[in-house]
């Protein structure tokens, strides 16, 4: 009778945890009406939202201020969509002098929910018609944490559409890269289901990033637009060496800025908010610093 009732409370808890791993606030995403309210209320009102079909996907994303203004594409990390970015689609001192947009990379936000895509080559060809469609003669690309190494991996493969990078706090050093003991097991069939699905697609993007990155090491050189890395020196998750990194591989950029913030740690996206939204506007002027 104790073992029956020990298998009893067994699979109510394994039930709680998985029906708790649906729960929409375990998904990192909000939906249109949440982000239109959200931005309507920060005074926002030119917000559309849309998607297009890339590789065989449909990509989600959101888009504030005007078309026929230079681009400026958010890529957010890992786990994360489009929503992590609201503050800057709110920002209209931003969106006065860019069409910016937001984008749920694939297998996050409402981009194929749950479907991991691995491959950092291929993110960016399913990015790339994002490029192709909204781009009026320039194009900045603002990536944070993994985001960081898929829009420099953009402008690796398709140096013709991107005009400017804003690297922030981005995990693109290989020898860098950190060791999660826990992170394979939880790719195992029979544990998968105890992670969250925003979680599980992000073990399953970050299991191979390395390799990935250590992929990237020959196109560095490609890279010949402005960049602009920012970096907080108290980076729990990303090392602040990578900024280090990014300076050592940039040998054919334009222009390179390296912005080292004393204390700063992994989501300076957001308590550095105008700082890197004034970022992004110097690349829109070009006015990066030159870092020999």
């Amino acid at each position: 009778m104790k073992i029956k009732k020990r298998y009893a409370i067994a699979a109510v808890l394994c039930s709680g945890l998985f029906i708790t791993c649906q729960m929409e606030f375990m998904k990192f995403r909000k939906n249109d009406e949440t982000q239109r309210a959200f931005l309507l209320e920060r005074g926002q009102a030119a917000v559309i939202f849309d998607s297009i079909e890339a590789e065989g996907r449909t990509l989600h994303l959101t888009r504030s201020g005007v078309d026929g203004l230079p681009l400026v594409l958010l890529v957010h990390g890992s786990p994360g969509s489009s929503d992590a970015m609201l503050d800057y689609l709110a920002d209209t001192n931003l969106t006065r002098q860019a069409l910016v947009i937001a984008v749920d990379r694939p297998g996050f936000g409402y981009s194929g929910f749950g479907e991991t895509e691995r491959s950092l080559k291929q993110q960016a060809r399913m990015l790339k018609p994002l490029l192709e469609k909204f781009r009026t003669g320039k194009a900045v690309l603002v990536g944070h944490s993994y985001g960081g190494p898929l829009i420099a991996r953009m402008a690796m493969d398709f140096p013709e559409l991107v005009d400017g990078l804003v690297i922030v706090a981005g995990s693109i050093d290989p020898a860098l890269e950190p060791k999660y003991w826990l992170a394979r097991p939880f790719d195992w069939w029979g544990l998968r289901w105890m992670v969250p699905p925003a979680f599980r697609v992000s073990n399953q993007e970050i299991l191979p990033l390395k390799k990935e990155l250590e992929g990237m090491l020959p196109l560095w050189g490609k890279i010949t637009c402005p960049v602009t890395v920012v970096q907080g020196t108290k980076d729990d998750l990303v090392p602040a060496g990578n900024a280090g990194f990014a300076k050592k591989m940039l040998t054919n950029s334009r222009l390179v800025g390296i912005e080292m913030l004393e204390g700063g740690g992994h989501f300076i996206m957001w308590t550095e908010e105008k700082l890197i939204a004034q970022k992004i506007l110097d690349l829109l002027a070009h006015k990066a610093e030159t870092v020999k």
